[in-house]
């Protein structure tokens, strides 16, 4: 499900970084801006005329070899993996990415340089609650071909765990996990991107890594190295001397970490995850992870949030201190039990209001209605949706104890699935016009675990006490 946790943030001012892209060898300036609320991480390419935008989600994946390529209408953002883990990784909601050439900058072949930029102009909170996917059963893709497997299972905390397995003695298996994303920029962000020494041999060959040296990847010797292919490798990386560690890596870099491998593609998890859209709540597990099965499991859970969209249920936290207990509601409403049928209010503002209804066996209508199979009877949920309409179009007037609301209409409702002992009834109603002369006309739904149960379209008058018969 989906629900709202804590404020969204942004950065508190813009960013210049520079760099080269691996692919092509040209240099690349980026520029991270604050964004609005809501906006997610966007893309612009600001050598183009006019501008292009490309949101950084799953819809826009167009390939995943040798990093993961977001494009729209022929327009690319290469390899956006790392700059989109340093985002999540800083805890960043909100940004705008203007970039002035098709590959973001590979820098050391982490998410380093990117945390540190983030770092060095700081976060502010913004003024809208961040949604976030809350996994609720065990989620799961493999690829059979590959062997590769991720699954996302429900958990308190967002975490991570990375298996991989290259089948070869200088990198064998290995395993990494980020146990909170907070620890992101000290545990995983300065863990470099690395290669075999005969891929990049073939890289080479087709001038695909122009933009390579021995500072921006770690090269894995799993083979021999031929002398007259030696002497390639030397001219390439512009060096003079090359040469093999006994750890099975070409030199001029140390190890970060002994299993640096797995925590880089931990890394590429998360940048390529946050191409879901928003962040999630819940451990990943994921077995030789690669960017396609990693975009491939951010478009499926997109997926599984548009369903949640759909059903337009509102999201809520039930573990929250309400708006309005039961008593704050009695002094604004008439009702009185058995008849009040609202227990809590939990969002109220000028255009709509979000209540609920625990659904008890103990409920006196169960005993008349149906005792054996017993079942909410619909009017009453109507009636229950109606009083908490009735805290919305009071709460437009400073005195709401001295006025008493009635219904004028009810039209358009539909009862989709019965209600019964033990459910949980959330009522959204949103204004269909504007209030006048105290004539409320409200859009009314009722949600069971998020599913529609029954709706309609409410008309109610508010009107004075007549307190000369009391």
């Amino acid at each position: 499900m989906i629900k709202k946790s804590t404020q969204q943030k942004t950065l508190v001012k813009s960013v210049r970084l520079g760099g080269i892209g691996l692919h092509s060898g040209q240099k690349v300036e980026l520029n991270l801006k604050p964004a609005p609320p809501n906006s997610g991480f966007v893309f612009l390419r600001t050598d183009l005329d006019p501008s292009v935008e490309i949101p950084a989600t799953s819809s826009f994946v167009s390939k995943t070899d040798r990093g993961t390529t977001l494009e729209k209408d022929g327009v690319e953002i290469q390899t956006c993996e790392h700059l989109l883990a340093a985002l999540v990784g800083m805890s960043v909601n909100n940004c705008l990415i203007e970039i002035n050439r098709t590959e973001i900058p590979i820098m050391d072949g982490s998410s380093k340089y990117f945390i540190e930029a983030i770092k060095s102009v700081g976060l502010e909170e913004q003024n809208e609650k961040q949604e976030v996917f809350v996994v609720e059963e065990i989620i799961k893709i493999s690829d059979q071909e590959t062997g590769s497997e991720i699954m996302l299972l429900p958990s308190e905390e967002t975490s991570y765990t990375v298996m991989i397995d290259f089948n070869t003695k200088v990198l064998g298996s290995q395993n990494a996990t980020l146990d909170k994303i907070e620890n992101f920029s000290h545990e995983i962000a300065s863990s470099r991107t690395f290669s075999f020494l005969h891929e990049l041999e073939m890289l080479l060959e087709h001038g695909l890594i122009k933009g390579g040296d021995l500072n921006n990847a770690i090269i894995y010797v799993d083979k021999p190295i031929a002398e007259s292919n030696m002497d390639r490798l030397k001219k390439a990386f512009q060096k003079e001397e090359i040469t093999v560690k006994p750890n099975g890596i070409l030199d001029n870099l140390t190890l970060h970490h002994p299993n640096e491998a797995a925590r880089h593609k931990l890394l590429d998890v998360v940048g390529d995850l946050a191409l879901i859209g928003m962040p999630f709540k819940g451990k990943i597990i994921a077995t030789k992870p690669g960017h396609k099965i990693n975009t491939n499991f951010a478009k499926h859970i997109a997926g599984l949030i548009k369903i949640n969209r759909k059903s337009n249920a509102p999201i809520v936290d039930l573990n929250q201190p309400p708006l309005m207990d039961v008593v704050q509601i009695m002094d604004m409403l008439p009702h009185r039990p058995p008849f009040l049928l609202v227990d809590k209010i939990l969002e109220l503002s000028e255009r709509h209001v979000v209540g609920m209804k625990n659904v008890t066996m103990n409920e006196p209508f169960f005993q008349g209605h149906f005792p054996g199979a017993p079942v909410m009877p619909g009017v009453l949920q109507i009636e229950a949706m109606a009083q908490a309409g009735g805290v919305l179009v009071l709460n437009t007037v400073p005195d709401p104890e001295n006025y008493l609301t009635f219904f004028m209409k009810i039209d358009n409702v539909k009862f989709k699935r019965p209600v019964y002992p033990g459910d949980t009834l959330i009522f959204k109603l949103e204004l269909i016009t504007p209030i006048r002369r105290g004539i409320c006309n409200m859009r009314g739904q009722a949600y069971v675990n998020n599913q529609l149960v029954s709706e309609g379209d409410l008309m109610a008058q508010i009107s004075k006490r007549d307190t000369t018969k009391e």
